[in-house]
């Protein structure tokens, strides 16, 4: 149900996205999050095209908070951050994070190599329906990500959605 890889530049450190549907406590859990009760992002799989995504951000914000050049506060909002185009944090906490109205949910872990309770706790917090986080794509909002990406149609007939999407995170910094 949830997927974890480990990331090839930390070793030491491995990235676990859990993602649930029909979410009945989404402002709780935000509450939690914001309070620092829960050690994960809470992100709005809407505007998420793929896994590979998130593992991009995630990634990103470890090499960052390693190298003491992080934006933001923590490594969980450093992920949301680095998950948007703009440098604008807010911005990236209203399109990215959670709100108290979703019904889904892709909780993203930061987390040393073997830790299963800290995904039992997750899952235990979380009101609704764990689903395959490959199922991502199932519950995105294809238009409004093209729209705040600034992805043109022509850019589509050469490349995938998911590729632009990575193209401007990975560029954001640059630009």
């Amino acid at each position: 149900m949830h997927l974890t890889h480990q990331l090839e530049l930390f070793p030491d450190r491995s990235v676990t996205q859990m993602l649930f549907k029909e979410v009945k406590n989404a402002a709780e859990l935000r509450q939690c999050a914001v309070e620092g009760k829960i050690q994960g992002a809470l992100i709005n799989p809407t505007m998420l095209v793929n896994p590979f995504q998130v593992l991009v951000a995630a990634n990103k914000a470890v090499n960052l908070e390693r190298s003491g050049k992080m934006k933001t506060r923590s490594l969980y909002s450093e992920i949301i951050f680095n998950l948007s185009p703009t440098n604008n944090i807010s911005e990236a906490f209203k399109r990215f994070g959670s709100s108290d109205g979703d019904d889904s949910v892709m909780v993203v872990l930061v987390h040393d190599k073997d830790d299963p309770q800290l995904l039992s706790d997750i899952a235990a917090r979380v009101s609704g329906q764990q689903v395959p986080a490959e199922d991502v794509s199932s519950l995105t909002d294809h238009a409004k990500i093209k729209k705040f990406y600034k992805i043109p149609p022509q850019e589509e007939k050469c490349g995938t959605l998911l590729d632009s999407v990575v193209c401007r995170m990975a560029t954001k910094d640059v630009m």
